[in-house]
């Protein structure tokens, strides 16, 4: 499963974990403005903006798990298992767009989540996978810029956009459900607790963080988006870059999953492939992986934009530990 947030200091920030019991082989992906993406039902973009994110890329096409675009777009597909409905028929008066398809038909056109509600308005989201080999994704997206965050998911009952006012996303329930469940914690708190059980007896704090106390620790979905949503609101780093980017990778770290603690059964275990960090006004791309935590960065603007051709980095795997003696 997986998580993805929004930051923001004096930049904006965009990232997710991506949780899975193995890889297909990701990249960091630049697309430039001149590479032409062909939609099954949609023609073809010849130009549109530039964007960078991971994806696997099959057939030189960039399946995107994340991207940003060159103007500040963010966007990331999350599983949304059990609960994610695409349509069966095309329709004449909309853009029948399959959900492979999504994020670049969006990230391609659009500058922000204003322009992208309007699009949203004609979109029809067909059940076409990408080939036999790769069958559907059941995915929700969560899609922000600095302005604002909304929530897609395409459900039985249409597609559904919700306003998201963490900027906080995990997998399954629906994301009305996960906010709601909020109202649970409303007792949490960053300061020490005051004795409300019974002014009869003596209760006392005997440890730093009780303030937190019932704060869920395991590694559901529902508890990852009340962990993630309580540490992000309450975080706190200056506004520099290195301050900024680092203060990110702590914030992911509280949603981290470990090798072991989530069997799959048959010797697979579910771990947080990557962690993702996105500076969108700059076009950075940061990242760290399960078995490299030094952080690694990819910077859109250091390559030729209008280029046609796919720019492609394989992702820096294996410890990189440094010595001090």
């Amino acid at each position: 499963m997986c998580t993805a947030i929004t930051y923001q200091t004096k930049d904006f920030y965009f990232g997710r974990t991506l949780d899975y019991e193995f890889s297909y082989g990701d990249e960091i992906i630049i697309t430039p403005r001149n590479y032409p993406f062909y939609f099954r039902k949609a023609g073809v973009m010849a130009h549109h903006y530039a964007m960078i994110g991971m994806a696997y890329v099959p057939e030189d096409e960039p399946l995107y798990y994340e991207a940003i675009n060159e103007t500040g777009l963010c966007m990331a597909g999350l599983n949304f298992v059990g609960n994610a409905v695409y349509q069966k028929e095309d329709q004449a008066d909309k853009d029948n767009i399959a959900q492979f398809e999504l994020i670049p038909w969006l990230l391609g056109q659009c500058a922000s989540v204003k322009e992208v509600r309007t699009l949203l308005a004609r979109i029809n989201l067909i059940d076409e996978p990408f080939s036999d080999a790769l069958p559907l994704a059941q995915l929700h997206w969560m899609i922000a810029d600095r302005q604002e965050t909304i929530v897609l998911e395409s459900v039985a009952e249409g597609l559904r956009v919700y306003d998201n006012p963490v900027g906080v996303m995990t997998n399954n329930p629906p994301f009305g459900e996960q906010m709601f469940q909020l109202n649970n914690y409303m007792g949490l708190s960053t300061c020490e607790p005051v004795n409300h059980f019974c002014n009869k007896l003596q209760l006392h704090p005997y440890s730093r963080g009780m303030g937190a106390l019932g704060l869920p620790g395991d590694l559901s979905s529902q508890s990852r988006f009340v962990r993630a949503s309580f540490v992000k609101m309450n975080s706190v780093s200056g506004d520099s870059e290195n301050e900024s980017v680092s203060q990110f990778f702590h914030i992911m770290g509280a949603v981290d999953q470990q090798r072991g603690c989530c069997d799959l059964g048959d010797g697979k275990y579910e771990v947080t492939l990557y962690t993702a960090c996105c500076n969108a006004d700059r076009g950075i791309y940061y990242y760290t992986t399960y078995d490299n935590h030094q952080i690694t960065a990819v910077d859109m603007h250091r390559e030729d934009l209008d280029a046609a051709d796919l720019i492609r980095y394989q992702p820096v795997q294996g410890e990189q530990i440094r010595m001090q003696n």
